[in-house]
């Protein structure tokens, strides 16, 4: 090695050093255990824990932000001796934060950040339309819980790394989210053993019932290493893409069908697409789940997709609500005009020093490219999902999976396939169930009692791929529900 080599080492170790004693001066517990109404406004407060060497938490109160009826905080989990930071808001309850259930919400993308969704529909605020502040939302999802969204995994909105690492799969992002939850449940005691919720939308189909069982399993050995297992009782996944074979697949019935609303695309069109289905569904099984050889699922996404995306795709209709024959704000903005407002709201100097976003990130980006292509080279979409689902059904952990029939990206059709396929002791009365009616929508659920956890599936009638900005009384109804009593 020669001496310039030699020097760039030596600097980049001495940067790396640098690093982890900024990013750590770390406040050990449980001795003593804190409340999180200890944290104060200001300067983050630095938290560890020794059974998880190289993790840390900075966490402060931002006073003043988003729902003032609410104690509101935000931080980081610091990753990897802190070479990566991941960031996170918490909103206590608006009814009864000493009592309520703890949700962890991660948006999906992969690659974008839960800032979007939590300033879009389901957050204690929305941002204003011109993006310079933000408005209460009455139909935020704290009413009932304690929820905290995280920006995962590592460079996703105002997460970022020290030296470029990234993460690009799902079971990688997972150790890093269950890491976090259970700091943060350790880290204060008033969480400990409180009934904990994972739930997400859109990848979070992928994200949740992987982050879900990496919680599950670590529990198995929380004791042994020195912290309390996470009381997990349930995960929600919002117009997820858990099954990605069914959902393409389904990208036919709902562009050529009624299945949603009429057909949108003309009878030759459709034509070529419902003869491609059976060669679609033969490469995608052999290629992309079987052999899972990344040459030939190349090959097998690139015509599946040329075939049965590409031609609903052209007509420039908006992909995540088939009422919409406009995809206003371009695809950039996901065909939303509002995911603008939030990226400069949150650009802007002052925001960002009320939240204490480190001087390390860079310009907010709602979602990054270079992940969604690094998850996409790796095929991550098209990894077992299902099997997670089932695994956690078995070992008694409930299951909601919610869907707009607007939605063509990730739609109903493909979501009741894959749950119909589910392979689990419950799979017979699920498909046995005949759908009922609930306020929103539709809804079927089954349950071993005794053997399995509650699966229920509900359709939001006339909600696109953003349930709760379409429809905001009934999404907040239906969670409280499923988390209060497993119903809709």
């Amino acid at each position: 090695m020669n001496f310039l080599s030699k020097l760039v080492l030596s600097l980049l170790a001495f940067k790396a050093t640098q690093a982890i004693q900024t990013s750590f001066q770390p406040i050990d517990f449980p001795a003593p255990e804190r409340e999180l109404a200890h944290i104060l406004p200001g300067e983050y407060t630095q938290l560890s824990h020794a059974a998880f060497p190289g993790y840390g938490v900075r966490v402060k109160r931002t006073e003043g932000w988003c729902d003032t009826g609410v104690k509101v905080y935000t931080g980081y989990l610091d990753v990897a001796q802190g070479a990566k930071h991941m960031w996170f808001y918490f909103f206590e309850s608006r009814r009864s934060p000493a009592t309520d259930d703890l949700v962890m919400w991660v948006t999906g993308g992969p690659g974008c950040s839960s800032s979007m969704d939590m300033l879009m529909q389901i957050g204690p605020c929305t941002v204003d339309p011109s993006g310079n502040g933000t408005l209460y939302n009455p139909h935020g999802w704290n009413a009932e819980v304690n929820i905290f969204y995280l920006d995962s995994p590592v460079n996703v909105g105002f997460s970022y790394s020290e030296f470029g690492e990234e993460v690009y799969t799902t079971e990688d992002a997972a150790k890093d989210a269950a890491a976090f939850a259970f700091i943060f449940t350790e880290a204060f005691a008033e969480f400990k053993g409180r009934p904990f919720h994972l739930a997400g939308s859109s990848y979070g189909g992928r994200y949740v019932p992987v982050f879900a069982s990496e919680i599950w399993d670590m529990n198995r050995s929380a004791e042994k290493r020195g912290f309390t297992p996470i009381n997990l009782k349930s995960i929600v996944i919002g117009d997820g893409i858990t099954d990605a074979k069914e959902t393409i697949l389904a990208y036919y019935d709902m562009a050529c069908t009624s299945a949603s609303v009429p057909p949108v695309l003309d009878i030759s069109t459709c034509v070529r697409m419902r003869r491609a289905l059976p060669r679609c569904r033969e490469l995608l099984t052999a290629s992309c789940e079987l052999e899972q050889s990344d040459l030939a699922c190349t090959a097998a996404t690139l015509f599946c997709e040329n075939e049965l995306s590409a031609p609903y795709r052209v007509t420039e209709r908006n992909p995540y609500d088939l009422s919409d024959n406009e995809c206003k704000g371009g695809i950039h903005a996901l065909c939303y005009p509002i995911f603008n407002s939030i990226s400069k709201y949150l650009n802007t100097p002052s925001t960002r020093a009320q939240l204490g976003v480190d001087p390390a990130v860079g310009v907010f980006v709602g979602c990054n490219n270079t992940i969604n292509a690094g998850f996409r080279e790796r095929f991550d979409s098209y990894r077992p999902t299902s099997f997670y689902v089932s695994s956690l059904l078995e070992r008694g952990v409930d299951a909601l999976i919610y869907v707009g029939t607007y939605d063509w990206i990730c739609n109903w059709v493909g979501n009741i396939r894959w749950l119909e396929a589910l392979e689990w002791h419950g799979q017979a009365a699920f498909n046995a169930e005949a759908l009922s009616t609930w306020a929103g929508g539709e809804w079927k659920a089954a349950q071993v009692e005794g053997k399995t956890g509650k699966l229920l599936y509900a359709t939001v009638q006339g909600a696109g791929h953003m349930v709760a900005y379409n429809k905001p009384s009934a999404a907040v109804a239906m969670v409280n529900k499923w988390i209060g009593a497993r119903e809709v």
